[in-house]
């Protein structure tokens, strides 16, 4: 893979057991849970989108995120994306509580989107889209399995924001450090 990694081990345990106790909180308690104060000092300064995905027996079980940081650090971010990709994915029903020991966890945090002027300054394997028409934005992030080239990036991408496959778009780019709580288990 070719996604940035930090080295910081424990950066990376903390944000992928944010999203599963953000989950586990909601599951028990029906609200968002509060912000941890023993958790990497970096989630509570960094201001950035991220994406929480949920697979079960290898497969998609809810993937929501933000782009453009909606909250007012990463941590909130990734508690609020995490009950969103477990509870208010329109294609999956809600994560039930005999699901959250099955689930496995990535975290994606993004940088800022950057236009690009072609195709051939995207790499599936190493950038995330972002396809914009008017007010139509879609999002593919990088590195998904079964998605090999650019031209289907962009393909799912324009798809999934309703833009049909002719129709002229912008371009954005991303790359993403990428999570997985099964790595710290």
């Amino acid at each position: 893979m070719t996604t940035h990694h930090r080295k910081d081990r424990k950066f990376g345990k903390d944000i992928t057991d944010l999203a599963y106790r953000s989950i586990a909180y909601f599951l028990e308690k029906g609200s968002i849970m509060p912000l941890p104060q023993d958790i990497h000092p970096d989630l509570l300064t960094e201001r950035r989108g991220a994406f929480v995905s949920l697979k079960k027996d290898g497969r998609l079980r809810g993937c929501i995120g933000t782009f453009v940081p909606q909250q007012e650090n990463l941590a909130l971010e990734v508690i609020h994306n995490a009950v969103a990709a477990a509870f208010e994915d329109p294609r999956f029903p809600p994560v039930g509580p005999e699901e959250l020991a099955l689930l496995s966890i990535s975290v994606d945090v993004l940088s800022a989107p950057e236009p690009v002027e072609s195709a051939e300054e995207l790499d599936p394997r190493k950038y995330g889209i972002i396809v914009e028409s008017g007010f139509r934005k879609g999002l593919l992030l990088p590195d998904i399995e079964g998605v090999n080239t650019v031209e289907e990036q962009i393909r799912i991408a324009k798809a999934k924001a309703g833009i049909t496959p002719h129709e002229p778009v912008k371009i954005y780019r991303f790359t993403v450090e990428r999570f997985y709580r099964k790595d710290y288990l």
